[in-house]
C-alpha cells in the first residue's frame, strides 16, 4: 500500500506553503506574501513519530465572486484560477486527511472559510482545523470564534515558528488510516521535463500520466514549483520532474518567477535524464541552447522533445532535416537524440519515456578494458596525436572509472599536451564503438605514473 495522504487546503494566503515546507522539513513550496502562488498540487513526504506520509501543498480555493475580482477581468487569469481550485478538489479526493488552514489574524471565520467548510463535510473524511498565524497569546484566544465552521475543535498553529505543529500532527496521526508495512517504495530514475516557458511541459507530463497532473495553459509561467510525480513505466516506477519554464537571466523577474527559475535548475541537478521540450515552430532559440548547455554542465542525460510536430508541414525529409538542425545547434550535444511529439494530441509520448530509460541504459554502460584499448589503438592507429618535435605523444592503456555519466581515464607520458580537437576525436570514436547516445563523457588524460 502506498502512504496515507494529508492534503493541506484553504483559502489564498494562509500559510499552506509555510506549513507544507514545516511538515516535509525543507523548503520545497514557494512561500511568498502573494496569494495565487501556489496552483499546482506539490507533494512531499512527512514523518512524524515513526509514521511517514505523504504531505500535499494546494493553491488557495476561492469562490467565483473572489475568482472574478482577483482577475483583473482577464479570461486566462480566471481560467487559471478555476483550474487550482479543481486542483485543490482532487487533493481533497485523493486524501486521507484534510488539514484546513485558515488565518486567525481575520479574527473570526470569513465567508469563503464557511463555504471551504461545506465543500470539507461533503468530503466525509476527517478534518484537521488548523488555525495558522497563532503567534501570540492574544491571536491564540480567537480560537473560540471558529467553532462555528462545525469542524470541531480548532487549533491554534503557528507554521514559520512551528508552535502547535506537534499537537496538530499527533491529531493527524491519529486519524490515519491503518495500512501494512511495506517495502519501501522505489522513486526509480528521475527524469526531468524542461525548457522556456510556454513550450508544453505540463501537456507532456498530463499525456505521460493519462491526467489532468498539472495545470496546463498559454499563459508562460503557469507552473511555478517543481513537481515530482511517481508513475509505473513498462512495470519500472519512474519518477517525472515537472519545471517552470527557464528564461533568460535578464527577463526574470524578482520574486515568485525567480524562484521558480532556481526550482528549475535544482530539477536538472537532481534528475538522471533531463527531457528539454522544443517548440517546433519556433525552432532553437539562445535560451533552448542556455538550458541544454546547463544540462551539459551538470553531466545529466538529454532527450530533445520537439513538441508541436502537428503544427509542422512535413515531407519526407522534413524529420531528417530538423534532426540535422538539431544537431547542428546543439554541437556540443549532438548527441542527444531527438523525438518529434504532439503533446496535445498525445502522438508519439510514449518515444519520451522510452528514449530517455534508454539514454539512461547507456549513461550506466561499462565497458571492458580489453575493448576500450582496442579501440585506443586502432584509433591512434587512423589518427595520430599532434605532437611537438622530438616529444611524441604516446598512450599506454585506458580504463573506465565510473558510470553515470561514464567516466575514461586515458594513461599517456604527456597529458597537457593531448589537444581540445584530439579530446573531440576520442570521444567520438568512443560513441561510434560503444554508443552512448544521450548522455555526456568525462575524459580525464594522466601520466602514467600519477595515482588513479
Amino acid at each position: 500500500m502506498a502512504k496515507p495522504i494529508v492534503a493541506l487546503v484553504g483559502r489564498p494566503n494562509v500559510g499552506k506553503s509555510t506549513l507544507f515546507n514545516r511538515l516535509i522539513g525543507e523548503r520545497r513550496a514557494i512561500v511568498q506574501n502573494e496569494p495565487g502562488t501556489t496552483r499546482d498540487r506539490t507533494y512531499g513526504t512527512a514523518d512524524w513519530i515513526g509514521v511517514e506520509f505523504t504531505v500535499v501543498d494546494t493553491g488557495g480555493l476561492m469562490d467565483d465572486d473572489e475568482i472574478k475580482r482577483s482577475s483583473s477581468d482577464s479570461d486566462e487569469e480566471t481560467r487559471i484560477a478555476e483550474e487550482t481550485r479543481e486542483q485543490a478538489y482532487a487533493a481533497i479526493a485523493e486524501a486521507d486527511v484534510i488539514v484546513f488552514v485558515t488565518d486567525i489574524t481575520s479574527g473570526a471565520p470569513t465567508a469563503g472559510d464557511y463555504e471551504i467548510a461545506e465543500v470539507l463535510r461533503r468530503a466525509s473524511k476527517p478534518v484537521i482545523l488548523a488555525l495558522n498565524k497563532a503567534d501570540s497569546v492574544n491571536r491564540r484566544e480567537l480560537a473560540y470564534e471558529y467553532y462555528d465552521l462545525g469542524l470541531g475543535e480548532p487549533m491554534p498553529v503557528s507554521a514559520y515558528h512551528g508552535n502547535g505543529t506537534g499537537d496538530m500532527l499527533d491529531k493527524v496521526v491519529e486519524n490515519l488510516p491503518e495500512h501494512e508495512e511495506e517495502d519501501e517504495e522505489l522513486e526509480g530514475p528521475k527524469i526531468a521535463i524542461v525548457g522556456r516557458p510556454n513550450v508544453g511541459k505540463s501537456a507532456l507530463l498530463n499525456a505521460l500520466l493519462g491526467q489532468e497532473r498539472a495545470i496546463v495553459s498559454d499563459v508562460a509561467g503557469t507552473t511555478r514549483d517543481s513537481l515530482d510525480t511517481q508513475l509505473l513505466w513498462n512495470d519500472e516506477p519512474v519518477t517525472l520532474i515537472d519545471t517552470a519554464g527557464i528564461r533568460r537571466r535578464g527577463r526574470v523577474e524578482q520574486g515568485i518567477e525567480r524562484v521558480s527559475v532556481m526550482r528549475s535548475m535544482r530539477s536538472i541537478e537532481r534528475a538522471d535524464v533531463v527531457v528539454l521540450v522544443i517548440n517546433a515552430e519556433e525552432g532553437f532559440t539562445t535560451q533552448d541552447l542556455h538550458i541544454a548547455g546547463y544540462v551539459e554542465e551538470q553531466k545529466k542525460g538529454l532527450v530533445v522533445a520537439l513538441n508541436k510536430w502537428d503544427l509542422i508541414e512535413k515531407d519526407h525529409t522534413t524529420m531528417d532535416t530538423f534532426r540535422a538542425t538539431a544537431a547542428r545547434e546543439l554541437d556540443f550535444m549532438a548527441y542527444a537524440p531527438v523525438v518529434f511529439i504532439s503533446a496535445k494530441y498525445q502522438q508519439r509520448v510514449h518515444q519520451v519515456l522510452d528514449t530517455a530509460l534508454e539514454v539512461l541504459e547507456q549513461r550506466q554502460k561499462r565497458v571492458s578494458t580489453a575493448a576500450l584499448n582496442k579501440m585506443l589503438r586502432e584509433a591512434v592507429d587512423k589518427h595520430q596525436p599532434p605532437s611537438r618535435p622530438g616529444k611524441w605523444i604516446k598512450f599506454y592503456y585506458a580504463t573506465q572509472a565510473d558510470v553515470e555519466p561514464p567516466t575514461f581515464v586515458f594513461f599517456t607520458n604527456d597529458p597537457k599536451q593531448i589537444h581540445f580537437t584530439y579530446r573531440r576525436y576520442l570521444e567520438n570514436e568512443l560513441r561510434k564503438v560503444f554508443g552512448f547516445e544521450g548522455t555526456p563523457i568525462r575524459m580525464s588524460f594522466r601520466d602514467r605514473h600519477e595515482d588513479f
